[in-house]
């Protein structure tokens, strides 16, 4: 792998991977870096960036259910989903939360608890258009 990569990287699976890219730009601030489609559109791999980090995206089949749309028809995952926590989502620090959070709130994200403060710094919990699950957070 290129020397340009970090450590870690999220893979992260959408029902419709360029949308979700246009949208995870829009709300979330992210900087698109790659998009591959295939013929028909369908996204094969994407990267976005956020801050020094990055993710992928990809939309592996027609067959895949996002979580929003998999919830909607799964007893237990309507049950998980319940909690204001983030079960399998992405922690991405950001600069100002507050501005984050308002812009994210503006565009559509479903807002999953407000700005919280403690010793570990100021967050917010969200879900992006699909259903994932994201935590921002600003450093103290």
């Amino acid at each position: 792998m290129a020397a340009n990569y970090p450590d870690v990287i999220p893979m992260i699976a959408y029902e419709d991977g360029p949308k979700a890219m246009d949208w995870l730009s829009s709300a979330f601030g992210f900087k698109e870096r790659t998009r591959m489609l295939d013929k028909g559109g369908r996204l094969s791999h994407g990267e976005m960036q956020a801050g020094d980090g990055l993710i992928m995206l990809a939309s592996p089949t027609p067959d895949y259910q996002a979580p929003r749309r998999h919830r909607d028809s799964c007893e237990p995952a309507q049950k998980w989903s319940a909690v204001p926590y983030i079960v399998d989502g992405v922690l991405v620090y950001v600069d100002d939360v507050d501005a984050h959070f308002a812009r994210a709130k503006l565009r559509g994200a479903a807002i999953i608890s407000g700005i919280e403060a403690d010793q570990y710094g100021k967050r917010y919990r969200a879900e992006d258009l699909e259903g994932h699950r994201w935590m921002f957070m600003e450093r103290t």
